[in-house]
């Protein structure tokens, strides 16, 4: 194809100007470079692009098609030109974001509200990685952050600490349980256990607790949104186990009770929540900058629950 950005740009400025004269100076070429632009195009089509005789240069029909391109072409590249280069910054960019629990809905969105003040050029959108394996789509570029307690050991991709949890049973103020100091896996067998719909082998507290002693709850009930597992809690229809930093509001208002979680050799069951990204663009701006919000998670889930 022998049409080229340069010969748009071209025809764009003679139209502009209305003669070959101005158009080169506003493109700083000299008269006879364009007149050689135009020729080589016209000479490729066998065709001509302007009536010369005519004073300002008037389009032929074939020219008013190389113009209409133009004008549909170079606001396109100009757009695309800026946003790489404000990308190549660290002001732009792309934030899909994918988290692997459904309790970080509870600092994520406010964290989220803010961001997007502060980064409105970046592109954001959520998805819930509990129905895939969100490190290979991280890796591949189909998502640009994963939210995940699960640290692993990858060449292309780096984790950064948000920070840090205990994981706690939750139950009734009244409840058996509210009077052990802690809580062990025996103490599951006879009770409903409330879960977030997410397949067991990939919660922690049948991981790192219930399976490795043997031990499967009575019963298990799943609801999706955390306020309703704690109201289910509190209407003492099951017992759950949460994230502290999620329990907070509730137990400053003695709504419930929560108890650690007994572990042979471990002071309670404790974890670290990270944001993975690819390692060749873990030092951009825009993604730092959520990183940063996102470590100040604990104060966004409590100033989020106190503004209700």
């Amino acid at each position: 194809m022998i049409i080229e950005l340069r010969h748009l740009r071209s025809l764009q400025a003679i139209h502009q100007t209305g003669s070959l004269s101005r158009a080169a100076g506003q493109l700083h070429l000299t008269q006879s470079a364009l007149s050689h632009q135009i020729r080589t195009l016209e000479d490729y089509f066998d065709v001509g692009l302007y009536y010369r005789q005519h004073k300002p240069l008037k389009l032929t029909a074939a020219g008013k098609s190389l113009l209409e391109l133009a004008q549909q072409v170079l606001p396109q590249v100009e757009a695309i030109d800026y946003k790489l280069k404000r990308m190549a910054s660290g002001n732009s960019g792309r934030l899909h974001i994918t988290i692997e629990c459904h309790s970080c809905f509870e600092w994520l969105i406010p964290a989220l509200d803010q961001y997007r003040q502060q980064w409105q050029e970046v592109e954001v959108d959520i998805r819930l990685g509990i129905n895939f394996d969100p490190m290979p789509a991280l890796s591949g570029g189909d998502i640009d952050l994963v939210i995940t307690s699960d640290r692993i050991t990858h060449p292309h991709i780096v984790f950064e600490p948000l920070f840090e949890y205990e994981a706690m049973v939750v139950m009734a103020n009244d409840h058996a349980l509210a009077i052990k100091a802690s809580v062990g896996p025996e103490d599951f067998r006879q009770q409903t256990l409330i879960t977030y719909p997410v397949a067991q082998d990939r919660l922690d507290i049948f991981n790192r607790f219930l399976s490795p002693a043997g031990v499967m709850p009575a019963n298990i009930r799943q609801s999706e949104l955390t306020a309703m597992i704690i109201q289910l809690v509190a209407s003492r229809r099951g017992i759950a186990v949460l994230p502290d930093w999620v329990l907070e509001e509730y137990l400053q208002r003695d709504y419930i009770s929560a108890r650690p979680l007994s572990i042979p050799g471990h002071d309670g069951m404790k974890g670290t929540l990270y944001a993975a990204l690819r390692h060749q663009e873990a030092g951009q701006e825009y993604l730092q900058g959520f990183v940063d919000l996102a470590r100040t998670g604990r104060s966004f889930a409590n100033k989020n629950k106190a503004d209700k």
